[in-house]
This record gives structure tokens, sequence and C-alpha cells, in this order.
């Protein structure tokens, strides 16, 4: 697709991947979100972190399956959209629930299975977009780069555990199953596909 590769792709891109932040801060400060707009932050960029999960194992995918090459190099940007999101919505538990005081933080963690699973996917997430830069793969290597990316599966299975724990209170598991259909079929093409590939290589 050629628009993919114009110059003004990404830059666009950028904006729209910055706009859900922009409106719930907006909304927040004219007192839009609701009876109690903390708990409606929180969740709001919870659910704006699992969608930019989606989108950014959904680039590999589409990339091969449509035949857009471009769309490879959308995929550093959406990662760090997800560690950024994921960020706001830990910081917004640290803020608004435990009023930045560490050491109820560091003793709430443990207790709460959802905020621990929650926090260990923030952390993965934090590794990648430490090493996401060019300089990373170089000191670290292709290979071990490669290896230490994939923690981003791992962080699927984490943020769909920690929404489901985190609905389990009320029962109410609809957008738990979505999100977890949605990375689960991502995460089954990419184990096919791996499959196929060391299948191929194997009858040669």
């Amino acid at each position: 697709m050629r628009a993919l590769s114009h110059p003004a792709a990404k830059p666009l891109a950028f904006g729209l991947c910055l706009l859900p932040a922009a409106w719930l801060f907006w909304a927040a400060a004219t007192d839009q979100l609701g009876a109690n707009p903390a708990e409606a932050l929180i969740r709001s960029l919870g659910d704006w972190s699992l969608r930019a999960l989606v989108l950014v194992l959904l680039i590999t995918p589409l990339r091969v399956t449509a035949g857009w090459p471009q769309l490879a190099r959308f995929r550093r940007m959406a990662g760090l959209f997800v560690f950024f999101y994921a960020s706001l919505h830990w910081l917004s538990y640290a803020w608004f629930d435990m009023g930045f005081v560490w050491a109820d933080i560091v003793a709430d963690v443990p207790k709460r299975p959802f905020i621990l699973v929650g926090t260990l996917a923030w952390l993965l997430l934090l590794a990648l977009a430490l090493t996401s830069f060019n300089r990373a793969i170089r000191t670290l290597g292709a290979a071990r780069w490669q290896a230490l990316h994939r923690a981003v599966y791992a962080v699927a299975v984490l943020a769909v555990l920690h929404f489901f724990w985190m609905r389990s209170g009320k029962q109410d598991f609809v957008d738990v199953a979505v999100y977890a259909v949605l990375l689960g079929s991502l995460l089954g093409w990419r184990a096919r596909r791996r499959w196929m590939r060391h299948r191929a290589a194997a009858l040669v």
C-alpha cells in the first residue's frame, strides 16, 4: 500500500495513537468521566493498553498476509505506545489508588494477584521499551534482541490474566473473552507460522 510509505504516514499514525490519551485527560480536566473519574481513567487507560497491544501484534500478520511490508516501519512506534498507555495506567493506579506512597505500593502489589501480574507485564514492557532502539540491537546482537522481544507474548498472556482477575469480582468477562480471543488468535498465528518454518526446514 503506497500510502504507508508516504512521509506523512508516521506523523499521522503518531497523532492518532496519541488521541485517546489527549481525550481522556481533557475529559478528566473537564469532569466528564462520570461519578468516579479516577476509576474511569485507570480502566480506560488499561483498555487502551490492551488495544495498543492488539495493534502491535496485528502488524506482522497483516504485513505478511496482505503483502504490506511498509507496515514494519510502524511496529516500533506501536510498541512504544503500548508501553506509554500501560505506564499511564500503572501510574494512575499509583496516584489515585495509592497516593504515590511507595511503601504502600510495594506492600500492595504482591497482595493482589491482578496488580502483581499487571506490574510484571509493565516491567517486561519497560525492558522492551529500553531496548527498542537501533543501538540496543547492535549491543545485544540481532538473535538476543529478537529473543528478548518475544517477551511481548508473555506480556499478552499477563495482560489478559490481569484483566480477567480485575473483572472477576464483578463476574463480567465479556470484554476479557474478546481480548483473549484476539490476542490468542494473533499468538496462535505466530506459533503456526513458526511450526511451518521448522517443518519446512526439516524437509530440506
